[in-house]
């Protein structure tokens, strides 16, 4: 699995920076948003790093597959409510002009009841 030893968020998967952990298995690190947009704000991360979206083949389809199937998983146990009436926003960034800061990629997980959109 590769890392990046300046990347902060394959620091904050490693433990060298702390985070309020939401998650953790072998491939995937969840934890809890510094600056919330919502009531339930976490991210999950491969452990693998992985610069973005823009970065993705055939041959990650299985960690993405993985990890799409966890975020409802983890979207309960954070608190958001059951669908229909609940719900979570899965947001991803991708590269200068989808506005993406952090060169990991990354999933922001938000729910809770609204109004808390910010686009």
């Amino acid at each position: 699995m590769e890392h990046d030893a300046s990347c902060i968020f394959c620091k904050i998967a490693a433990g060298q920076i702390p985070s309020r952990v939401a998650y953790e298995d072998a491939e995937f690190f969840a934890f809890h948003d510094i600056n919330p947009w919502a009531p339930v704000h976490f991210l999950i991360i491969p452990k693998a790093h992985i610069p973005s979206m823009a970065h993705l083949d055939a041959s990650h389809a299985g960690l993405m597959g993985r990890l799409m199937a966890l975020v409802p998983q983890l979207a309960l146990q954070t608190g958001c409510r059951p669908y229909p009436q609940g719900g979570f926003r899965l947001v991803t960034n991708t590269g200068a002009e989808g506005g993406q800061e952090i060169h990991h990629l990354h999933f922001h997980v938000m729910g809770g009841p609204r109004p808390w959109a910010r686009g």
